[in-house]
């Protein structure tokens, strides 16, 4: 299996990779604290990092800042952006192809991480069901408490056919006569 993530990893050869230039490269100053890189043993990893600086470097630079052609500024930076989506495209598909390996050599790993994904996946979404019980359920206190305030038993009307008009009107302030 070691030689099959070879290309991933400093220290090893590079399957079908492509030199990147970048922060450290001639012509662009690398970041503070990062070592400059061996030019022509670069790994997909490297690479990737080495895109990201560029992309950072390019939207930071005094060229860029202090530049007045609008129109080459966003050239470059496109240029970079394209790079590192290029280089994170060539990543994932290298990861995709040690899975597919992974899936043909191991089929029981794999049945054996689904299956804990789903367990956690369960657990998650048992612990999102209590938690919206105990909203609801103290939502359902708070109307129970509500409706007890507004209902006591003095205010309850009278029976009969007409009790909901008479505590109406009882409620009502009385309207001054008319002298006659």
């Amino acid at each position: 299996m070691a030689s099959s993530m070879s290309g991933m990893f400093p220290g090893q050869q590079p399957t079908g990779s492509h030199p990147v230039g970048g922060p450290g490269g001639p012509g662009q100053p690398g970041f503070p604290g990062t070592a400059p890189r061996p030019q022509g043993n670069n790994t997909l990893v490297d690479e990737l990092e080495a895109s990201f600086e560029a992309c950072f470097s390019s939207l930071v630079s005094q060229d860029y800042v202090n530049g007045t052609d609008q129109e080459e500024i966003r050239t470059g930076v496109d240029q970079c952006i394209q790079k590192f989506l290029d280089v994170a495209r060539q990543t994932e598909c290298f990861f995709l192809q040690k899975r597919l390996q992974l899936s043909v050599q191991k089929p029981e790993q794999v049945v054996k991480e689904d299956v804990s994904e789903l367990r956690n996946e369960l657990q998650r979404k048992e612990m999102l069901v209590q938690k919206h019980l105990a909203k609801l359920h103290h939502w359902q206190q708070v109307l129970e408490d509500l409706s007890g305030q507004h209902r006591k038993p003095t205010d309850l009307p009278p029976p009969g056919p007409l009790a909901f008009l008479e505590q109406a009107s009882a409620s009502l302030p009385s309207a001054p006569l008319k002298p006659s």
